[in-house]
């Protein structure tokens, strides 16, 4: 997802768009207090495998990556329409919106 978010990014600079969306700018705090280690959906098929963890910003769910096999984060989003993901990973604070693909 992150090459994914640095070309969405690069071509809103290059059209003049803005780099952030209503759903980027409406999100102020996190569904839910500390982040779990593990994918939710892996974890319902018993694996344990997966790149990098994508928390939901609208219900708290934790998927994993677009990187990893199952996809979870964004068929979390197909399956809810929740736009907004960040990620879960120690050190990172960025999020992503699937509906206007930006970064913010």
């Amino acid at each position: 997802m992150r090459s994914r978010a640095r070309r969405a990014t690069r071509r809103a600079q290059d059209t003049g768009a803005p780099t952030t969306c209503e759903h980027l700018a409406s999100i102020s705090a996190d569904p839910r207090p500390g982040i779990p280690g593990h994918c939710e959906g892996c974890a319902a098929l018993g694996e344990n495998t997966w790149a990098h963890l994508r928390m939901c910003m609208t219900c708290g769910h934790v998927g994993c990556c677009d990187s990893s096999p199952h996809q979870h984060a964004t068929e979390h989003f197909r399956r809810t329409g929740h736009p907004v993901m960040r990620s879960a990973e120690p050190g990172e604070s960025w999020r992503w919106c699937y509906i206007d693909l930006r970064v913010g």
